[in-house]
Order: C-alpha cells, then sequence, then structure tokens
C-alpha cells in the first residue's frame, strides 16, 4: 500500500496565522451555504478532508465550524460529523437612516454620562454599558510585566521626568510604524501622544473652533464627544447616519451650504454607539468635499484597529492631502484602558497642539507609553489583536442572537463588522431611560439612547457593550432586560 507523504513540521509562523485562517475557511463555507453548495440538512466535509482540501491544520478547521455552529450555520451531530442546520438563523432587523433635526443646537448629555459612569464602578454590577473591555480580555498582566521591568531598568527615564509633547520617541515611532496598517505614511515627528483619545477630540476641536462656533457630528454619535462640545459651550449639528455606512455625504454638503460649520468630528471605523463602517469610495468623498470647504475632519479611529475581518479599514486620514484631518486614537480599547495612552496626528495645527497639550496635562504619564511601545516592538500587538478580533466578533453574534430571541417584536439590532457593541432600537412605546433604572436596580448597566443625542433623543434606543465573557449570568442578564423592556411596551 502506497504510503501518504509526511507532511512537513509548522513553523512558529505558520501557528502564529492560525487565528486569521480559521476566519478565513469559516467565511469561504458561510459562502457555499449560502450559495447553496451545501443545502439545509446536507453534511459538510469531515474535519479531516476539509484540512487536506484548504491545506490548514485540524485545530484550524475545528475552530472553522465551531465559529459557524454558534452563528447557527452548522450543527454538530454526534459520532456524525457537522451539518448545515435545517433551519438557519436570521438576525433582526438593522435600523433606518437617523432622521435627526439638522440644525445646530447646544448639548446636554454630562447629567445623564455621569449617572452612568458612576454605576459602571460599581463591583456588583453586569457592565453592559460602558464600551470597556472585561479585564480578563486585555493583556494586562503582559503590560504590568514590561511596565515593571523598565521601572527596574531604567528608574530615572520610568517616572522620574516628564515626557513633554510631543512624547516618548520610542511609542511614536511604533505609532508611525503601524500607521501603514491604515494608509497613512507617517513619521513619529506627525505624531503627539496624548492621555487618552479622549484628551486627543478636545485638543482636536480646541485648537480649531471656540465657544458658539458649529460642529458636525454622526447622529446618534459617542457621548464623549457630545460632552467635549458640551463643556466647550459650542454647538452640534447632526447628520443623518446610516448604521451601515456611517454619515450621508449628501446631507453633510447641505448642511455645509446652509451653515458655518467649524469642525467635523466624525468617527469613519466602526462608530460608537452603531458600529457603522463608512465605506472606503465615501471616506474619499467625505475628505475632498471638506478640503473643498477647507473645514477641519476630527477623525476618532480608536476601533480601527478591531475589524473582525481582514483587511483593516483606511483611516480617513489616508486620502487627506492638505493636512486638514486630525487622526485621534488611542489604545484604550484594545491593550489597557487605565494606561490612559493616546494620540494625535494634528496635521497644520501641530505646533497648536503641542502648546494646548502642555499647558492642559503637561505629558502623558512615561512609564505606560514605554510598556505600550516595548509591546507593539516585540510583535505581542498582532498576537493579542488576532486573538481578540475574533473573540468580539464571537461576542457580537452571540448578543446579537440573544436579543433576537429574548427582546420584545420588533426590536432593530445593527450589525457591525468591528468593535464591541451594538445599537438596540426597541419598539417605540419603550423608555429607555426607565429601562434603565430598572435594570440597574437588578444589577444591570445598559446605556440609554438619549445618552447619544445632544437634545437626549433616541428615547428607545440602548447600547450593549459585547466585550464581556459569555456566562450564564449573562445569559439570565439579557433574559431580564427583553422581559422588563417587554413589560414597558
Amino acid at each position: 500500500m502506497a504510503t501518504q507523504p509526511k507532511r512537513e513540521p509548522r513553523t512558529e509562523p505558520a501557528r502564529a496565522t492560525e487565528g486569521m485562517l480559521y476566519e478565513q475557511v469559516a467565511q469561504k463555507l458561510h459562502e457555499q451555504v449560502t450559495n447553496g453548495v451545501y443545502r439545509q440538512g446536507e453534511r459538510v466535509p469531515s474535519v479531516r478532508r476539509l484540512s487536506d482540501q484548504l491545506e490548514v491544520s485540524i485545530s484550524t478547521v475545528i475552530e472553522a465550524y465551531r465559529r459557524l455552529e454558534s452563528q447557527g450555520v452548522l450543527e454538530a451531530r454526534p459520532q456524525s460529523g457537522y451539518y448545515v442546520r435545517a433551519r438557519l438563523w436570521q438576525p433582526p432587523a438593522q435600523p433606518e437612516i437617523s432622521k435627526p433635526p439638522c440644525s445646530p443646537t447646544s448639548v446636554s448629555v454630562s447629567a445623564l454620562a455621569l449617572k452612568v459612569l458612576r454605576a459602571s464602578r460599581e463591583p456588583d454590577v453586569l457592565q453592559l454599558g460602558v464600551a470597556v473591555p472585561h479585564t480578563s480580555l486585555l493583556p494586562i498582566k503582559q503590560l504590568n510585566g514590561i511596565l515593571a521591568r523598565i521601572a527596574r531598568r531604567d528608574a530615572g527615564r520610568g517616572g522620574g521626568g516628564y515626557d513633554f509633547p510631543p512624547g516618548s520617541p520610542e511609542l511614536r515611532r511604533q505609532i508611525a510604524r503601524r500607521a501603514l496598517d491604515a494608509g497613512c505614511t507617517l513619521s513619529p515627528e506627525d505624531i503627539v501622544t496624548t492621555s487618552g483619545c479622549q484628551e486627543a477630540l478636545s485638543l482636536c476641536l480646541r485648537a480649531v473652533a471656540k465657544s458658539g462656533d458649529t460642529v458636525a457630528i454622526e447622529s446618534p454619535a459617542f457621548y464623549g464627544t457630545l460632552q467635549t462640545i458640551e463643556q466647550l459651550r459650542m454647538k452640534a449639528i447632526e447628520i443623518p447616519t446610516c448604521p451601515r455606512r456611517g454619515i450621508s455625504i449628501e446631507a453633510l454638503e447641505l448642511a455645509l451650504d446652509r451653515w458655518k460649520v467649524k469642525a467635523c468630528m466624525l468617527v469613519p471605523n466602526f462608530s460608537n454607539p452603531t458600529g457603522a463602517l463608512m465605506p472606503e469610495e465615501r471616506k474619499k468623498r467625505l475628505v475632498q468635499l471638506l478640503a473643498e470647504r477647507e473645514v477641519p475632519l476630527i477623525e476618532d479611529d480608536i476601533y480601527g484597529d478591531l475589524s473582525h475581518r481582514a483587511p483593516r479599514p483606511k483611516a480617513a486620514k489616508s486620502y487627506d492631502r492638505k493636512g486638514l484631518v486630525m487622526l485621534c486614537s488611542s489604545f484604550s480599547k484594545t491593550l489597557a484602558p487605565g494606561y490612559r495612552v493616546g494620540w494625535v496626528v494634528p496635521g497644520r495645527w501641530r505646533e497648536q497642539i503641542e502648546h494646548l497639550k502642555y499647558i492642559n496635562t503637561m505629558a502623558t504619564a512615561t512609564l505606560p507609553q514605554l510598556a505600550i511601545a516595548e509591546f507593539l516592538e516585540r510583535g505581542g500587538y498582532d498576537h493579542y489583536l488576532r486573538k481578540v478580533r475574533a473573540q468580539y466578533a464571537q461576542g457580537v453574534e452571540r448578543m446579537t442572537h440573544a436579543v433576537s430571541r429574548y427582546f420584545p417584536d420588533g426590536s432593530r439590532v445593527t450589525q457591525p463588522t468591528g468593535g464591541f457593541v451594538l445599537w438596540v432600537e426597541l419598539p417605540k412605546q419603550v423608555d429607555a431611560l426607565e429601562l434603565h433604572r430598572r435594570a440597574l436596580a437588578r444589577k444591570i448597566l445598559i446605556a440609554p439612547g438619549g445618552l447619544f443625542s445632544p437634545k437626549q433623543a433616541y428615547r428607545h434606543c440602548i447600547r450593549l457593550t459585547c466585550a464581556v465573557p459569555w456566562d450564564e449570568r449573562l445569559d439570565r442578564a439579557l433574559v431580564t432586560l427583553g422581559r422588563l423592556a417587554e413589560e414597558l411596551t
């Protein structure tokens, strides 16, 4: 009998790509099911056969099949294999494009935001209302180990002095290297480190606008952006936004024709709270439109690295030819929220940003910057991203599935392809603020929709965070939320 040739042993680089491979295998098989290659009730190839066909490891195929099983595409039958489910689960409909009043308005969300944030500090409350990953999903142990080694190795640099603006050269060099993934060619001198993305956004807005000026935003919009506009006593003009494709460029153009807009503050990649991803051609058109009118774009790209599928989407900054796009981000959603390390590419406002940074907080903490720089340089960030992207994709899928099972009929849910938040539109009778109060009484924190509008609109919507470990407590909490929402209808 002929012997089968032995497979070459897998090298470390091959093993490092497993995390991306299983997503590709799952997507390929999902497409075959969708296209009718494998029909409902039919058996798909065995794990070993698909492993041979695609020349990937058995563990990769097993992980891909488990992913499709969690999505409701496949079902495992004991001692038989995997089969296409007889009835494929369909996610709920998505919300329609928003229709906010398109005129400048003052902002009033800080009091409500403070109330929600206070509840987020309670240790016995299930945190579904703040967009912060659970600590078990973050590489805190590795980062803290690096930080401790740096402190012992270089006591003088590690904490005894200031990293005055523009900040740590080691970290800025690593950020510049990674910027190519987002389509941007940067040098370390283009970058200023900040105390989180929130400070970066605030510094940019202060550099280009003043009290009373009007800023164009998405609708719904991240409440941190709204709080910054409110604190600086500016006005916001809400632009209709699609939960899949981002803001309406056409509506923005009309607003620019009618009103004197000093800046735009947008999240083109996986917007918070809807998770919308602006297509590349629309990002390019957005940058061109604003460049024609010399209106700066303050781009929040904090979720850009958290795409559920490769490749990473480009930043709008990649289309900037006039220095009008101010790119802001941080490592708070990916590595360590408590380290408070962010950064900004200020474009033509670099000197103003450095000065504002100095008078605002003088410097970003040195040790966290150095720890993150070393983590990036060693390749730890890429390895971690491969793992956590899959975890967030699975969390979004499971949460969506739970909403479809437990929430009232007629509920709509976004379908983000990156990040870890869901925007849920409940039946109009449901008062999200009352739902928030009743849920909190049962130790469940959600974010009511009013947080994401200058005048607290979206009163029947909520945002849920999916970056939490899935367990029985979480499932019970979603059952409870669905029951409370049903009562409010």
